[in-house]
């Protein structure tokens, strides 16, 4: 009941407002585009195909053959020789004992089926967490775009006052300059963070499909765990990544026993119908009336029994089991994995959560300093070289802070995939009913037609080659509590008052 109580939640809490792009619709372009998925379950679908492929080897074969000859050189009379021939033959072999090799090639292939689709999931799962950053990496930059925006217009205004107040003798040439310094950083800052933006949003086309609109703010994620130990005890259980490796391991135990029959008898019934017809040419020119064609049916039991195969079957036995071996360490590994990326998500997660309450505090304190910074400026307490490094301080605190709620919130979905708690069936995403890789396996599981084939592939996923190329355009306003006014007070611009020194 707890888990249902959780997908809800994430499916509602996902939901935004129409009038803007939200992350569940991102979530759901992607579900339904993304050329990665896509290629997932067409490998899915493929795998599914070895089960039938595997049950056919237990299933009756009917062969024909025909054939016509005419020997155009002849060393014997017409009864041996003759001088044409046709044949045709049909033949039904079933078999009855292949010493469990078919049974356990398909229970094999059934496994890896099963180990396919919690490895689809795993594919949407770091998928979504790909979209997820995407769209907060798009909205951390927009926001670091219009902070450093802010920060030139701050400074352009600083600079301005400097050069008015050098003029009247108030300020130095080294106030000018360390004005004219940080104005340049500034701007070289701002042209860096247009760049990242842009990256960033190339990122979200190349994963969602299509170009960023205005983005809303995310919603809060739920249920996430209280402790990385109550995490880790989901993700065993969940993780879609360490249950297919587990039914691998579990499928290569059949190959083991596909292996050993190897070295057993087969058994298999055969039923054949023989027809022969010699054309007119039985006989000729004896003068005897001799019939041209005859038929037979042949009914017996086939048997092999292998006695000795040059070391083969000891080889592949060999082989199998150290492709076993392999496949044991390779879950105990994918364990351990999942164990590191919980914790791992978790800690970030925890870490980035303190960083958000220590940012917000250090942003509330570094505004109150630079106003008290200009306040005393004003009275000749303060030099411009303060008030230039209180704006860097404040400045800094807000990116960092902008920059901890994108981790955070990563991390934190990041933990969900990692618990197996963040794929399709989680989200509730809209645009249609979810890709279910059953119903493919259970239309083709048991298929015994030569004849039938799905229909001619076509691309799924639209080329992204015409969306327009990314700006570092921000239309989004700057979250009032990031926003810092420009001080345009008349002891800032023109040293009314009180000289600076």
């Amino acid at each position: 009941m707890g888990r249902y109580t959780s997908i809800l939640a994430l499916a509602a809490t996902l939901a935004g407002p129409a009038s803007a792009e939200t992350l569940r619709e991102a979530l759901a372009k992607a579900y339904h585009d993304n050329p990665t998925i896509t290629a997932a379950r067409a490998q899915q679908r493929a795998t599914d195909e070895n089960v039938p492929i595997a049950r056919a080897a237990g299933r009756p074969g009917v062969a024909a053959t025909g054939s016509v000859a005419e020997n155009v050189i002849r060393t014997g009379n017409s009864f041996t020789t003759p001088e044409r021939i046709g044949q045709g033959s049909v033949s039904l072999n079933v078999p009855i004992f292949s010493g469990g090799a078919v049974r356990n090639s398909v229970r094999a292939a059934e496994t890896r089926v099963e180990a396919g689709q919690a490895g689809l999931r795993g594919t949407e799962a770091t998928t979504f967490t790909n979209v997820v950053s995407a769209y907060n990496n798009v909205l951390r930059d927009e926001a670091i775009v219009s902070l450093n925006a802010q920060n030139v217009k701050v400074l352009e205004t600083n600079l301005r006052a400097a050069r008015d107040r050098f003029q009247v003798g108030d300020l130095t040439r080294t106030d000018v300059a360390q004005s004219e310094a940080r104005l340049s950083l500034a701007r070289a800052q701002f042209q860096s963070a247009q760049a990242t933006l842009i990256s960033s949003r190339e990122s979200y086309v190349q994963f969602v499909g299509d170009a960023p609109g205005m983005l809303e703010p995310p919603p809060p994620l739920p249920n996430l765990p209280a402790t990385p130990d109550a995490a880790v005890d989901v993700a065993l259980q969940d993780n879609p990544t360490l249950i297919a490796s587990r039914r691998q391991r579990d499928a290569t135990r059949y190959d083991v026993k596909v292996a050993q029959a190897g070295r057993l008898p087969t058994v298999g019934v055969g039923v054949g119908e023989n027809y022969t017809n010699y054309l007119g040419s039985l006989g000729a020119g004896t003068g005897l009336g001799v019939g041209q064609s005859g038929a037979s049916t042949s009914v017996g039991l086939n048997l092999s029994l292998p006695i000795f195969q040059g070391g083969r079957p000891g080889a592949q036995i060999r082989q199998a089991q150290a492709l076993r071996s392999q496949a044991i360490e390779n879950t105990t590994a994918a364990e351990r994995q999942v164990i590191a990326q919980t914790r791992s998500a978790f800690a970030v997660w925890r870490s980035a959560l303190e960083v958000i309450q220590s940012s917000e505090a250090a942003v509330s304190a570094n505004r109150l300093s630079l106003e008290g910074v200009r306040a005393e400026n004003s009275v000749g307490n303060r030099t411009i070289l303060d008030i230039l490094n209180a704006e860097q301080e404040l400045l800094n605190s807000q990116v960092t802070l902008v920059t901890a709620r994108r981790d955070a919130y990563v991390a934190g979905f990041a933990l969900l995939a990692a618990m197996g708690r963040a794929e399709a069936r989680d989200l509730g995403l809209d645009g249609g009913p979810l890709y279910n890789p059953a119903d493919n396996y259970n239309a083709v599981k048991n298929r015994f037609s030569d004849f039938g084939s799905a229909p001619s592939p076509t691309e799924i996923s639209p080329t992204t080659a015409k969306v327009p190329a990314q700006n570092a355009t921000v239309t989004r306003p700057l979250d009032p509590e990031l926003d810092t006014s420009v001080d345009r007070s008349a002891p800032l611009t023109t040293g009314e008052h009180t000289p600076n020194r």
